[in-house]
């Protein structure tokens, strides 16, 4: 009786042990995901550039879109048009943001209307689908698994302060320059910064003011 009661406990542990997410590399199978989203804004345009109307409009747009470093910001023209005067007035606007002008626009629904422009900016995301994952919550492992949740509180980390997502798909490529005021800003901030002991120690009593 007590051989039968084992073998049944230990199918049970089994069956529950099966289930789950298959985690057993090296590598977690949790990895970020990088989304893009494109915002489009259509404004008018002429020989000599774009009105000073459709101007704050654009600043506007960027304002309320909060643009910063991680978004592109492209233009697109017309089929046959060059439009060099009103590209540099959406230069101008996106240099304000610390940004320069993509020169391949995304693929964007509808056609560009003769007489305007299409100012896109592109967004990306990064996420970790599937986390956190505790799917596998048995503590018996009999296939070598890692926990179900491996993997994912740094890679979820690393997602949510990478600046620029894109840099998770294809990292920055080198310039060629080299600058050695860039390579050492992170050493000369940290032989700046003053050290927490010059504080004076704060004194703290546990009397009460009665």
């Amino acid at each position: 009786m007590r051989i039968a009661k084992t073998s049944i406990l230990l199918g049970l542990a089994l069956s529950v042990s099966a289930c789950g997410t298959t985690n057993r590399g090296l590598e977690s199978v949790h990895q970020p995901v990088v989304s893009q989203t494109n915002y489009a804004l259509d404004v008018g345009t002429g020989y000599d550039g774009m009105s000073s109307s459709d101007l704050a409009r654009v600043q506007g747009w960027f304002e309320s879109l909060k643009v910063g470093y991680g978004d592109r910001v492209s233009v697109d023209l017309p089929a046959g048009s060059s439009g060099s005067a009103a590209r540099d007035a959406i230069a101008g606007i996106a240099a304000n943001y610390g940004l320069l002008l993509d020169t391949t626009p995304p693929v964007t629904e509808g056609e560009v209307a003769p007489g305007t422009l299409r100012v896109i900016v592109s967004r990306s995301k990064a996420t970790v689908p599937g986390c956190p994952d505790w799917s596998r919550k048995s503590d018996i492992n009999m296939n070598e698994h890692n926990a179900s949740n491996f993997g994912c509180a740094t890679n979820t980390n690393l997602a949510a302060m990478v600046a620029n997502p894109q840099d998770l798909v294809l990292g920055q490529s080198a310039t060629g320059a080299t600058d050695p005021g860039t390579s050492g800003k992170a050493i000369k901030s940290y032989r700046d910064k003053k050290p927490t002991g010059e504080q004076p120690v704060k004194s703290e009593s546990t009397r009460s003011s009665n």
